[in-house]
């Protein structure tokens, strides 16, 4: 990173979908625990995303870092947050996917939480609304013109709130009812605390999101990941949130 790094988010999203040498690299980095947990999914698609995810987080923190992918080691926080060990405990990383994207986001001296949702039809999104989000947000939802719209409104409250609560480190289900609808700053209950929350550019009938914490504008970087992940020259598109 370059510049103020304290100040700037960097995002990485792109398909889970590589050719196989591409996912043999990603495999290579991963540790035993990495690799036993890939092992216990059952569903090829599902063990092969997770493979290319993980091998994506690794491989992208460690080109920014500027230490070897399988050098780098993380601990659970308290609600099992996967956080960097010393010496690159300064360093804070995230990652989610669903369906066939997967987002990294890494950020230094800030904590960073990162999610990509697919929209998926068919899903209940008024009730779940209604239950789970704010009054304001339900109405939101609701009042798409149809079950598509319904369904983009969702996904795209959804990831903001997930992206908080991952930044936060705390969990989801309690933290459901944050406001995040129309907000760039958003305080997050359980940790408390205050979060910058942004939307990332993602392909159609997805939605991505990340949050930085503290109130403090910050750069966000936006980045194809599997350019960088292979050393091809980066085409960076940076904006300010």
């Amino acid at each position: 990173m370059t510049g103020d790094i304290t100040a700037t988010v960097r995002v990485w999203i792109g398909p889970a979908d590589v050719p196989p040498e591409d996912e043999a690299r990603c495999r290579e980095t991963l540790d035993g625990g990495e690799c036993a947990n890939a092992a216990t999914l059952l569903h090829g698609p599902d063990r092969r995303r997770f493979t290319i995810a993980h091998g994506a987080l690794r491989l992208l923190a460690a080109r920014e870092i500027g230490v070897p992918p399988t050098a780098l080691t993380w601990t659970e926080g308290r609600y099992g947050k996967p956080e960097l060990t010393p010496p690159w405990s300064q360093w804070h990383t995230s990652l989610s996917h669903s369906g066939g994207l997967i987002a990294v986001a890494l950020s230094a001296g800030r904590a960073v939480g990162v999610d990509v949702q697919q929209v998926v039809p068919g899903l209940d999104v008024t009730g779940m609304s209604a239950r789970f989000f704010t009054p304001s947000e339900a109405a939101y939802v609701a009042a798409g013109a149809d079950a598509g719209a319904r369904a983009d409104r969702f996904a795209r409250l959804w990831v903001r709130k997930e992206a908080v609560v991952k930044a936060a480190g705390g969990r989801l289900w309690p933290n459901l009812a944050t406001a995040v609808h129309r907000r760039g700053l958003v305080r997050c209950a359980d940790p408390a605390g205050r979060y910058r929350v942004a939307a990332v550019t993602a392909p159609d009938r997805y939605h991505a999101a990340v949050a930085l914490a503290g109130a403090a504008p910050y750069a966000l970087d936006v980045r194809d990941w599997r350019a960088e992940a292979g050393d091809a020259a980066p085409g960076p598109g940076v904006s300010r949130s």
